[in-house]
């Protein structure tokens, strides 16, 4: 089967931005190429033993969606120009020109897993279920904490963008025994994980994608959880009355959220009824010229700034809940 191809040419740091905005408009796979450049010393994570060369990098990059060959792309394409014009006037995202194509059928859930090697962040171990354990995978799995077996299939949520681990380290710094934690846009389950694997009694997470739901059920097994500890649903908490009475009121001793700027404005509203007084707000994914954003989103919400940390381009800030403020 040959499928249309759509390229957008566009910069390294907009493409979480581009990404997730073909996925507010239904296109819920795409395939990201840069030549951002990867070393096992990046971040203090490791990547595994060999490190493609690669070419220098211009920090741009091309991100792709596909269509049926036989779809008519009319609208689509005209919704995707006016949202690139949206993006451009506070993000710098090239010249955001698109390149059409055809390209024939693939693999395309298993073709990537070529690039994903195991990790560290800080002492936790984060290995894919698919990568054979080698004698040197086994040591470096000794010296961690904690040891994660990840498979993200087509959700968001690695680990190895700074954006999750600014979240992971934060939520390590916060959390208690016994916790109670809302993860809202919960992608492949990692942050609720390293929560349950780090003490928490319970994790509700919230998605948009379905594709979520099978990666959390298979990510739970790998990492001997049981299921009954992590619920998720689908929906929109920032607007959904269903979605916001099923996570529930005062019960949350930390919520996280790793969701661009834009997205952090529209759910920050929700978040204070859910948490207990003195509750945690971790919130990631956001690009450090967009902080001011989710600082006033927060402040607006009646949250206190607890601290700001940043990596690379990227930045979470942490907020608690007074019910007095």
């Amino acid at each position: 089967m040959k499928w249309k191809t759509y390229t957008i040419h566009t910069t390294e740091e907009a493409e979480d931005l581009v990404s997730f905005m073909l996925y507010e408009l239904g296109i819920t796979s795409v395939e990201v190429k840069d030549k951002r450049p990867v070393t096992p010393e990046e971040n203090g994570g490791y990547f595994g033993e060999v490190v493609p060369e690669m070419p220098e990098d211009d920090h741009l990059a091309d991100i792709t969606f596909y269509t049926d060959q036989d779809a008519d792309d009319a609208d689509l394409l005209e919704q995707v120009r006016a949202k690139l014009t949206d993006l451009s006037s506070y993000a710098d995202i090239g010249d955001a020109s698109i390149e059409e194509g055809v390209t024939d059928d693939q693999d395309w859930v298993n073709n990537w897993k070529q690039y994903f090697h195991s990790f560290h962040v800080d002492d936790i171990y984060i290995e894919p279920t698919w990568e054979e354990g080698t004698e040197k995978e086994a040591e470096e799995a000794k010296k961690a904490a904690m040891v994660l077996h990840i498979d993200p299939g087509t959700a968001f949520g690695t680990g190895s963008h700074e954006t999750t681990q600014l979240a992971i380290r934060s939520l390590r710094k916060y959390i208690k025994e016994g916790d109670q934690v809302l993860d809202i846009g919960t992608g492949s389950g990692i942050l609720g994980i390293v929560a349950l694997k780090s003490g928490a009694a319970h994790v509700f997470g919230t998605d948009l994608d379905d594709n979520t739901l099978p990666a959390i059920t298979d990510n739970l097994k790998q990492n001997d959880i049981g299921d009954e500890q992590f619920i998720r649903i689908l929906g929109n908490i920032a607007d959904d009355q269903a979605v916001q009475d099923a996570v529930g009121y005062g019960k949350y001793d930390i919520v996280l959220a790793n969701i661009i700027a834009e997205i952090l404005e529209d759910i920050t509203p929700a978040v204070p009824p859910t948490l207990k007084e003195g509750g945690i707000y971790i919130t990631s994914g956001i690009l450090r010229e967009r902080e001011d954003l989710v600082l006033a989103a927060g402040e607006k919400a009646g949250l206190a700034l607890e601290e700001i940390n940043r990596m690379g381009d990227w930045s979470c800030i942490v907020f608690s809940y007074r019910a007095d403020r």
